[in-house]
């Protein structure tokens, strides 16, 4: 196994090499982090269920329509009228391939969200108070859907900054009268703090207890954890909260693909982070295009005034329709009655936790 993730550069970063099939080189795919649950979760379900991960044809209800396509789409094969190649996805739910296969239901329910029109708004907060019900999250916690885990980061430091001043919301990047610094374990910087660079914000970056101590002064906006590197810091995901208490700082985790197990999507804001990014294409299974920022109230309704569809806004950009809404709410309601042992029982694909029937495989 390589170095415990000392020089991960991303959060996409694989954890353990498990079975490294020709797509990687067919397709210049790098491994990633994001690979690491949905590899194990993909080869297990292919194993003893083929149908369970990635198959399009999980459930026994109906496509949402069957209505006959002429022209674009009649030969049934959108993607070869257009020349491009269809893969066999050997690596699991990677964006580059298109995340996961949604579930029938889940495209049933977007087929009816997009028959109506509706205040996005205010469909947003219904949205939040069904999915804090169904995850059974702390008082005071509920959920927004976004564009993705990377819009839930940027929305949500940019509502820690500015609250609900419309002034703040407007000036983003610029911080003149607000906080401006960030702390980071220096193990936990990647590709995707971009996001949190994109408020205008400084990473101010650690790695041992003192350091952080040090860090923290008046200017400091949040503590951000990095969740798949919780391996590779010196300051634990437990501890990191803690002391984010301790000086009264808002901490935000980054959990976009940690599920399976489907325990982390309240585990954390048990543990009292108060904000939480999880990817919604992926495991979940809901629209490739959506994420799930979880936390406060108040601060998730500050990152909602700091997202589309309010203008003149840094997440104006990051639209998320109606239909990824409900498509959401569907595929988490499909994804906690899933029989969650397989994807559990593959989660973790260390060296002393591999089942003994696999074979041995060497770190490249």
């Amino acid at each position: 196994m390589p170095a415990p993730l000392a020089g991960v550069k991303s959060r996409e970063m694989i954890h353990c090499p498990a079975i490294r099939l020709k797509a990687y080189m067919t397709h210049n795919l790098k491994p990633t982090r994001r690979s690491f649950v949905s590899i194990i979760a993909a080869l297990g379900a292919a194993f003893l269920n083929p149908r369970n991960l990635f198959a399009a044809g999980s459930s026994a209800t109906a496509r949402p329509t069957d209505t006959k396509v002429s022209g674009f789409g009649a030969s049934g094969n959108v993607y070869e009228e257009l020349g491009v190649t269809t893969v066999i996805n050997a690596q699991g739910t990677m964006t580059v391939l298109g995340g996961s296969l949604m579930r029938p239901e889940v495209e049933a329910a977007m087929t009816l969200a997009s028959q109506h029109f509706c205040s996005i708004p205010d469909l947003e907060v219904a949205a939040g108070k069904r999915i804090a019900e169904m995850l059974k999250l702390p008082s005071g916690y509920t959920g927004l859907v976004t564009s993705g885990a990377a819009a839930a980061m940027q929305s949500g430091l940019a509502g820690i900054l500015t609250g609900d001043s419309e002034q703040f919301i407007q000036q983003l990047p610029d911080l003149t009268g607000m906080k401006s610094e960030v702390i980071i374990q220096k193990s936990h910087r990647n590709g995707f703090d971009h996001q949190l660079r994109s408020t205008g914000v400084k990473l101010i970056e650690v790695e041992t207890r003192d350091d952080l101590r040090k860090a923290v002064n008046p200017k400091t906006a949040m503590m951000h954890f990095s969740n798949f590197a919780n391996a590779a810091g010196h300051i634990k995901v437990d501890e990191w909260v803690k002391l984010g208490k301790e000086y009264k700082i808002p901490c935000f985790n980054d959990a976009a693909a940690d599920t399976p197990p489907v325990s982390h999507l309240w585990d954390y804001a048990n543990m009292g982070y108060d904000l939480i990014a999880f990817s919604g294409g992926k495991a979940i299974r809901g629209p490739q295009c959506a994420g799930l920022l979880i936390g406060r109230k108040d601060l998730v309704a500050y990152a909602l005034l700091n997202n589309s569809p309010h203008e003149d806004t840094l997440g104006r950009s990051q639209k998320v329709g109606k239909e990824e809404i409900i498509g959401m709410i569907k595929a988490l309601e499909s994804y906690l009655k899933e029989d969650q042992s397989l994807p559990t029982r593959f989660g973790n694909c260390a060296p002393a936790n591999r089942p003994s029937s696999w074979p041995a495989t060497k770190a490249v």
